[in-house]
Parts: C-alpha cells; structure tokens; sequence
C-alpha cells in the first residue's frame, strides 16, 4: 500500500513537476489546450496511460481550452508518490 506524504515531502516534490500545486489534499494542475477536442482527446491519453499504470485521476476536468487534473491516493488518505509520478506521466502526454 502506498504511504501518504506530508505536505513538506509533497511540496518539495512539486518544485521539480511545474505547474503542479497542492490543492485541498490532492495535487492538481490545469492544462491549456486550442480547443473542447483536443482537451477531449487530452483527456483520453490520461485515461489510458492511468488504466496501464492502475493508478487513476481522482479528478479530470475537461474546459473549453482546459482540461484540469488532479491526483490523490484514496487507500492512503492524500497524496503518494504514486501521484507525484502519474503527475510527471501526465506532462508527458501534452
């Protein structure tokens, strides 16, 4: 099971994923996109790349011209390194 981490750890992690912040007990960060189809296609690479790695979004909002996503650790009450690390994924896919 993955291990919560304080908001030190957390944030110290977040220096190194930009435009990522700690937001209500979950990470999140807002993507800019041209346009409602390309935040839905956005989207959709997350979808997949979370269901290969078995760790989901715990939020993915989908804005004309932005998609919003966000991660926390259900089973361990916040945010994990497995969230920090499917943070870093979602940048990839952009």
């Amino acid at each position: 099971m993955a291990t919560k981490l304080n908001e030190g750890e957390i944030q110290s992690s977040l220096q190194n994923l930009s435009g990522w912040a700690l937001v209500g007990g979950r990470i999140e960060k807002t993507f800019t996109v041209n346009s409602y189809a390309e935040g839905v296609a956005f989207a959709v690479k997350v979808a997949l790349r979370a269901e290969k790695a078995d760790h989901h979004p715990d939020s993915l909002e989908i804005m004309w011209g932005k998609v919003k996503v966000a991660y926390a650790t259900h089973s361990a009450g916040g945010v994990t390194r497995l969230d920090l690390e499917a943070a870093a994924q979602t940048d990839t896919l952009v």
